[in-house]
């Protein structure tokens, strides 16, 4: 895996739904969120710009998803119900995206994943107090000590 490689074609689980990506910061970006909705859903998301997002083909049946306070926007394949990328509520400029959508991407990729505070979510705070916007880092480790990418 090249984590400075910022160009991908990703797709949904069906094909129905792809994609072509720009990420702001190649796969250095990788995050999940500890929210309710992300703890369910577990993907790992990259950031890209909402411009660098261009959906290819299957815009028609995307499906979003919003809850709370309605800022952030998810989008998911109605045909295979799989998580395609999302309009951030921490920085609705940009779209999160599933890195396991990614061409030649799986989230056991990343040995190290940062978690983001998306429980008490920045926007939340009713306080200028500042503390920290991770909870933790998510690791895989192979059992056999080898690389994940070898085994597929």
């Amino acid at each position: 895996m090249n984590a400075d490689q910022n160009e991908f074609d990703g797709r949904c689980h069906c094909g129905t739904v792809r994609f072509h990506a720009r990420l702001s910061d190649g796969l250095n970006s990788a995050r999940r969120c500890d929210c309710s909705l992300c703890r369910m859903r577990g993907a790992v998301v990259v950031s890209a710009r909402l411009q660098d997002l261009q959906i290819t083909a299957g815009a028609e049946a995307l499906t979003l998803y919003q809850f709370h306070t309605k800022t952030a926007k998810h989008y998911f394949c109605s045909k295979c119900g799989i998580y395609t990328h999302h309009q951030r509520r921490s920085n609705p400029e940009q779209f999160g995206i599933n890195a396991a959508c990614l061409e030649g991407v799986s989230p056991f990729d990343f040995a190290e994943v940062v978690v983001c505070d998306g429980v008490q979510h920045p926007s939340d705070e009713q306080t200028s107090e500042k503390r920290s916007e991770t909870v933790g880092v998510l690791r895989f480790v192979p059992d056999d000590g080898s690389s994940y990418q070898e085994h597929r």
